[in-house]
């Protein structure tokens, strides 16, 4: 429930609050506006018409009154942690050289540090100009760069003044203090010990604090001609601060009284906190189960706010208090007591972060130079040994059984959320000492001591104890409305009428003290459910405040009412005060008792616990908590110190990515393998490994052979899923457990936040799985270019259905979107490269194709053969160390088509046809050479008597054949590739398929080019065929240059034709020329022009814009010229295969879209053709299966 900021009082005076009242100015102006002006918002002055009552009660009260000890323990507290954070953040810069001033490491300024550290703090800057001469050069430069550690270090001085005058206040006041009766009066002023002596300590280990104020100030009095007014004070404080503990000492010698009163009430709490683990199990502490009648029973005791105080904390008091204010620990048993079980706690306590004091060696050292304190050296060594001897074990058991204790807290919490409300207490009980043991490790784990069982100090576990605080933390955040509807009613229907109750039954009551409780009463007596119900936001903080000063004011000595002969009222309020926070603070109450974000500070222990818990198989489901912990890292930011937000966040997101990546990567391991296993059980069921089965069936009826000594029958596929023992684990059980573990761990939350970033831990596995697939993939290749060995599309291709498939089982397991994974490595995998800039299947496949297949297809080492639709292998020796049609046939060239899709094929057609281009260029400087001849052939053509010496005049025909024939084979290949895609298209998007091929049936002659040729270019890109190549088209009119016209490039082709038609005779010559019934080609490939002569000829008269039919005839008429003169020529090594160049010329015809059967018939007679066809095929042999 929100507080006014004033509440009128019947005396006209007001009730102002702190939440209200409070500045947030980090500096201290603004502090000491707060804590000097606190008049305006506390109780103030002695209440006039006091006639009657005691004088030194008045003046006490007073005193309490006036000097507003509650506000101002507030605020130093506040203030100090600031001031705190800044020394050390300023150690830590000096201590680092890439972060340290510039100054303080330049040679130059050597002899004017060393100067000033000998003379300081009374440093004559003028007399001693030489030595600081570097200093003058760069005065402004330097006076910008140190003031913020000149002002960081007045701020310790003024903090120390207002310190001492209020420790001073306190004593003035006799003020009591007892942890269980005046909880927030006593941890406060104990907090402000600490806080105060952390300060100095931490300022002690600043080496170069001399060097930074001593700089600073002669700069300042170099640029203002005097020193800064402060130095002199702040430089004394320096000098007192050498031996610093010895200085603290004689400022504590007063406050002993004080601070020994508020040590020894700790002897209530401290002792029972500190209890063994057998303790703990015998009281199955934190148990829900252990009494099952009292569940729905509130948790309660007399000191709440002390069940969940952290142990580090007290140990922290113990400790340092002790050290400051010793002399009780020679007269005082009880103090020695609880001394000495401080110093059994362990080796190290906390000064800030990762900043750890070394209790024994420090207290060691101390009690040395002390007269009389033999006997207490004697019990310090006495409790090292014994921490060294038997700490580590004892905490090991602490967290063993907080393993148990939590989970079961969890399990139950989280199977009945109600019980939150009346268990709330047993939540922040089992967080704070959870907390307690995750600290301690960390501080003894990065200073491991000398031990006979180092593996204490070594917790393979962790990750299952931060697993549950977490979850602990979630619950309790998922759920805080049931918490606060419950805690809500408890006020207002117990809390408020218990201390109504309290106060009825007061003797005394003064009006100050009244006044606070009945607003307490009627504040919590207006609280309903509806404001639940409503999500109003509480805002108790004026309350608690409140309750603050009337500890104060009840604590000074001879208070009217002193607080300690009313210790129902106190155990009241305190638990009101719990009850609150229940209600409005409860992520403040979440974060006091088990915020981690002290291990952003010991990176490397962290990990280190990581790593531990990453390999013990069980903790697997709960590695997801290191990640979280890092969400906690936001909160050791603070508004004094915002230099090193950056450098926190940057590494709370390094540990926090580290942590996932390392899960993700495990958990990809685990999946990959699992892949890889059924990839081989896959592979076992392929037809490629059938022969054997066959042959044993086939051979079953005859004697079984007996098998030979030592040789182990090969087990069918199948074979093993069969078990005979369920107790048997097999290598596939252990696999999939663990992806069982690290899947659960992963998907525990789908996202959270680390600063202000959002984490979503399944996005890293499939970064991984994505990345270790696309390796996979290029393993499963194969690839080796010195031996051009690569593997068949079609194992490939079954290899990766089976890694698919099984990587969809991930997605029962944990939500990934499985699919887009797989989509998105595929997908990579049709281009050249993939998103890290490696080779993909698309060019290892297009390089081998083009290396390995074409370049011996082009020699004729390999055949293209029509009748099986793919290459073949010539019958020779030193044959290729592959068999082509295992590579090139329609299962493969489908398989291919699958693997690299549209885009990859897109790819593999542009490096075919730049091979073509090349071709392209050749042929036409053979041209260039050749004109004259070949304008001559062009007119004479139907000239027989002439054309026979033109013909010899010619050279290089082999030549333009040869390199016809390469670009023939490719653009065989390349059709191959295109059939297979258009049946792979249709396949998986039939839909699509249809409109394409629509639009192309439209395209006719009077078309438009450059529709024509925009509707062939899509269908080409989907694997249909077109009477003219768009991508050949586009190829050709790329090679065009600015120098060359449209009329001479017009002249080469058609002199190209001429070239081709009158060549053509001379492949009768070679003896390969002979036709193949079995493949439907011929032995080198020559068969090949005709699909080069149709579509690099149509393409190239295209880019010029010329009737493709009419100088496709004139090239049959020439060509039909020329080959007739074969049947003349009675030579036997001409004739041998001239019915074979016959049939080249009936296979130009054929495939053909713009010849036809009757313009060959016009220039060629059929029954050479008939005779032709029938000589080839009478000298084949035919075989019948």
């Amino acid at each position: 429930m929100h507080q006014p900021l004033c509440k009128y009082r019947p005396d006209g005076r007001t009730d102002a609050r702190l939440s209200k009242c409070r500045n947030g100015n980090d500096n201290q102006t603004g502090q000491t506006k707060l804590v000097n002006g606190w008049c305006s918002a506390a109780y103030c002055g002695v209440r006039s018409g006091a006639s009657g009552r005691n004088p030194h009660a008045i003046m006490s009260r007073s005193m309490a009154y006036q000097h507003k000890l509650a506000e101002k323990l507030t605020i130093l507290n506040a203030r100090g942690a600031g001031v705190l954070v800044r020394i050390n953040h300023i150690k830590k810069v000096c201590t680092d050289t890439k972060l340290r001033p510039h100054f303080l490491t330049e040679k130059a300024m050597e002899p004017a540090i060393k100067h000033i550290n000998k003379k300081f703090p009374n440093i004559d800057y003028r007399g001693n100009i030489h030595h600081l001469s570097a200093i003058q050069k760069q005065k402004s430069e330097m006076l910008n760069a140190l003031t913020t550690y000149y002002h960081s270090f007045l701020d310790v001085m003024e903090f120390r003044d207002h310190v001492y005058e209020l420790l001073n206040t306190i004593d003035a006041c006799q003020c009591f203090f007892n942890i269980t009766v005046n909880f927030g009066f006593t941890k406060g002023y104990l907090d402000l010990i600490v806080t105060y002596t952390s300060v100095i300590l931490m300022l002690s280990r600043i080496d170069d604090r001399k060097a930074l104020v001593g700089m600073y100030n002669c700069a300042h009095e170099m640029s203002n001609g005097t020193s800064d007014s402060a130095y002199p004070r702040l430089g004394q404080m320096f000098v007192d601060y050498e031996q610093p503990w010895k200085k603290l000492m004689e400022e504590f010698g007063p406050h002993t009284r004080s601070v020994t009163e508020a040590l020894l009430s700790l002897q209530l709490v401290y002792p029972r906190r500190n209890l063994p683990v057998v303790q703990w199990r015998s009281a199955q502490l934190l148990s829900l189960l252990s009494n099952p009648a009292t569940m729905l029973s509130p948790a309660h005791c007399d000191t709440i706010p002390c069940e969940y105080l952290p142990m580090e904390v007290m140990e922290r008091w113990i400790i340092i208090g002790f050290l400051l204010c010793h002399s009780s620990l020679n007269s005082n048993q009880a103090s020695q007591d609880l001394w000495k079980m401080g110093l059994c706690s362990g080796l190290y306590i906390t000064l800030i972060r990762d900043e750890a004091l070394n209790i024994h060696k420090v207290t060691e050292d101390i009690f040395v130079s002390l007269k009389g304190y033999n006997k207490r050296i004697a019990d310090i060594k006495e409790s090292r040994e014994h921490v060294i001897a038997n700490c580590g074990a004892m905490h090991r058991e602490r967290r063993h059984y907080l393993r148990g204790a939590l989970k079961e807290l969890s399990k139950v919490l989280e199977d009945e959320p109600g019980l939150l409300g009346p268990k709330a207490l047993f939540v922040f009980m089992a967080l704070s000492f959870s907390r307690d043991e995750v600290l301690w490790l960390l501080r003894h784990s990065d200073n491991v001591p000398k031990t006979k069982s180092p593996e204490d100090f070594v917790d393979s576990q962790m990750a299952e104890l931060l697993f549950y605080m977490q979850k602990l933390r979630a619950l309790m955040s998922k759920y805080s409305r049931v918490v606060q509807r419950y805690h809500l009613q408890y006020l207002a229907q117990f809390d408020a009428l218990a201390l109504n109750d309290t106060m009825q039954n007061m003797n005394v009551c003064p009006e100050e003290e009244s006044i606070l409780m009945t607003s307490f009463v009627s504040t919590l007596s207006a609280l309903t459910v509806k404001q639940v119900e409503a999500g109003e936001e509480f805002d108790f903080r004026a309350l608690r405040l409140d309750w603050l000063r009337l500890q104060a004011y009840t604590s000074a000595s001879k208070a009217p009412l002193p607080l300690k002969d009313y210790p129902d009222l106190a155990k009241i309020m305190n638990m009101t005060e719990f009850h609150t926070k229940m209600l409005d603070s409860m992520e403040e109450l979440l974060h006091e008792t088990s915020d981690l974000s002290t291990l952003c500070f010991y990176p490397r222990p962290f990990e280190k616990m990581f790593s531990h818990s990453c390999e013990d198989v069980v903790m697997q489901r709960y590695l997801i908590a290191f990640p979280l912990v890092c969400s906690h890292f936001s909160h050791c930011a603070h508004p004094m110190c915002p230099e090193e937000t950056t450098a926190n966040e940057k590494r709370s997101l390094r540990l926090c990515v580290a942590f996932l990546e390392e899960i993700a990567r495990q958990t990809s391991t685990v999946v990959l393998e699992i892949c890889a296993e059924q990839c081989n059980l896959n592979d076992q069921l392929l037809p490629k490994h059938c022969a054997r089965t066959i042959s044993t069936a086939k051979n079953k009826k005859l004697k079984k052979p007996v098998p030979k000594k030592g040789e182990v029958q090969k087990e069918k596929p199948g074979a093993e899923s069969q078990r005979k023992d369920r107790a048997i684990v097999t290598t596939m059980d252990k696999l999939h457990l663990s992806l069982t573990e690290l899947c659960t761990s992963l998907g525990h939350c789908d996202q959270f936040s680390v600063w202000a970033h959002t984490i979503i831990p399944a996005e890293f596995l499939i970064a991984q799985l994505e990345t270790r697939f696309t390796k996979v993939i290029l393993q499963m290749v194969s690839y080796n270019k010195a031996t051009q060995e690569i593997a068949r599309p079609s194992d490939l291709l079954a290899g990766i259905r089976a890694y698919t498939a099984s990587l969809h089982t991930v997605s029962c397991y944990v939500n990934v979107d499985i699919a887009r994974l797989t989509k998105n490595v595929l997908l990579q995998q049709t281009q050249p490269l993939d998103s890290q800039g490696e080779q993909t299947i698309t060019t290892l496949y297009t390089n081998w194709y083009l290396e390995g297949l074409l370049r011996h297809a082009s020699s004729a080492l390999i055949v293209h053969c029509p009748t099986m639709h793919c290459f073949i292998n010539q019958p020779i020796e030193n044959a290729q160390s592959f068999r082509a049609d295992e590579y090139s046939d329609i299962l493969e060239m489908q398989a291919l088509a699958e693997l690299i899709g549209p885009y990859g094929l897109k790819f593999l057609s542009e490096n075919l046809i730049w091979h073509i281009t090349s071709q392209v260029t050749e042929l036409k400087k053979l041209v260039v050479e050749n004109m004259d001849i070949l304008v001559q052939m062009r007119a004479n053509f139907d000239k027989p008597e002439m054309m026979p010496n033109l013909q010899k005049r010619l050279p290089a025909s082999e030549s333009v054949l040869k390199r016809m024939t390469i670009i023939g084979v490719i653009l065989s290949f390349r059709a191959m590739t295109q059939d297979m895609l258009a049946d792979v298209m249709h396949k998986h998007c039939p839909y699509l398929m249809g409109p394409i091929e629509c639009l192309r049936d439209l395209v006719s002659p009077e078309t438009d080019l450059k529709v024509t040729l925009s509707v062939f270019e899509l269908a080409t890109a989907a694997g249909l065929s077109c009477n003219i190549d768009p991508s050949l088209v586009a190829a050709l009119d790329r090679m065009r240059t600015d120098s060359s016209s449209v009329e001479e490039e017009y002249k080469l082709t058609c002199l190209l034709l001429v070239y081709i038609a009158v060549s053509l005779p001379t492949l009768a010559l070679d003896p390969n020329s002979y036709y193949s019934r079995e493949n439907g080609g011929h032995q080198n490939n020559i068969h090949c022009l005709a699909t080069a002569v149709n579509q690099l000829l149509a393409a190239m008269l295209t880019v010029q814009q010329k009737n493709i039919e009419q100088h496709l005839k004139e090239f049959l008429l020439m060509a039909s010229s020329t080959l007739l003169q074969l049947g003349q020529n009675v030579e036997a090594v001409e004739s041998k295969n001239r019915d074979s160049i016959y049939l080249l010329l009936h296979m130009i015809v054929e495939e053909s879209p713009f010849l036809s059967q009757d313009m060959l018939e016009s220039c060629f007679p059929y029954a050479l053709l008939r005779n032709a066809y029938r000589e080839v095929y009478k000298t084949s042999i035919i075989t019948m299966g």
